[in-house]
């Protein structure tokens, strides 16, 4: 180890200048004192080097895990200047969202097989770091999460057909299979944010398929809208023709003999009274109303 190294260079160096010093002082020569001098600056040089190791930097977006000789220690590293044993190893961890992206040919319900372009954004749990490195070692997103998210995928889009992947239920599966892997890689440490499904492949005759049949469902449920209307305004026709009836029953109720008697006597009175030159030719029967004629 490099701390060891320097150490061991450190003392040698410091020897070497204890005794050319010592030489140096008797002898008078200047190739000792030269040697003095050269071994107390790879001394002090060494002796800094050595000091570095017992202070590691954990990059921002990262946890330390203290490694001496195969124990580990629980207490993970923060980001920034850390006081470490010099002889302990340090492993850092990301814990930064990552991403992984799949593609695979997954089953549906009724038996096809669709290739699905799939991610995972993820990120490791750093209060488990430590855990994940004794359990399972550096390499935790091939060895954990990878299977799984292969196999969870496969086993949801096998209970829903090829449809379900090509309409707005893809959210809906996206979120279950989000829901599956987080119950199995969670307590073991990693964090998982979403699984967006990127890219459907449907072989092209039942891409085609699909889509005449979401087109027929669209026209129907078009038809439908329109006949609900049309009913609606025959509804509302027949409510305004009954009203339409309505009045006029009762305006024929009101309307009698004696009325109608009254208002021509009166139309004759203000013929009478008006002063434009007009012929007035009273109607036939004894009830008959005035037929006036405009001389003008």
């Amino acid at each position: 180890m490099l701390f060891i190294f320097s150490l061991a260079v450190a003392i040698a160096a410091l020897f070497a200048w204890n005794r050319a010093r010592k030489r140096a002082s008797i002898d008078r020569n200047p190739i000792f004192q030269t040697s003095s001098a050269a071994a107390g600056i790879v001394a002090v040089l060494f002796i800094l080097i050595a000091a570095s190791q017992m202070f590691t930097v954990v990059p921002a977006g990262n946890v330390g895990v203290v490694d001496f000789f195969g124990t580990v220690s629980d207490n993970t590293l923060k980001a920034g200047i850390n006081l470490v044993n010099p002889l302990a190893r340090v492993v850092k961890f990301s814990v930064k969202t990552q991403e992984i992206k799949e593609v695979m040919d997954v089953p549906s319900k009724e038996g096809l097989t669709v290739q699905l372009e799939i991610s995972a954004l993820f990120h490791l749990n750093p209060e488990k770091a430590a855990e994940v490195y004794k359990s399972v070692g550096e390499n935790y997103v091939e060895v954990i999460l990878e299977p799984q998210f292969r196999s969870v995928a496969r086993g949801v889009t096998a209970g829903y057909e090829a449809k379900a992947l090509y309409t707005s239920e893809r959210e809906m599966l996206a979120q279950i299979i989000l829901t599956d892997i987080e119950k199995i890689v969670a307590p073991r440490g990693i964090t998982l944010e979403t699984t967006p499904l990127r890219r459907i492949g449907l072989p092209a005759g039942l891409t085609q398929s699909i889509e005449s049949k979401l087109q027929a469902e669209q026209e129907s449920q078009r038809m439908e809208f329109v006949l609900s209307k049309e009913k609606r305004e025959a509804d509302r026709k027949r409510i305004e023709a009954q009203g339409i009836s309505d009045f006029q029953k009762i305006v024929i109720q009101g309307i009698s003999d004696q009325l109608l008697r009254w208002k021509g006597i009166e139309a004759t009175e203000k013929l009478a009274m008006s002063p434009n030159a007009k012929i007035v030719i009273i109607g036939a029967g004894k009830d008959g109303l005035p037929l006036i004629l405009d001389t003008k």
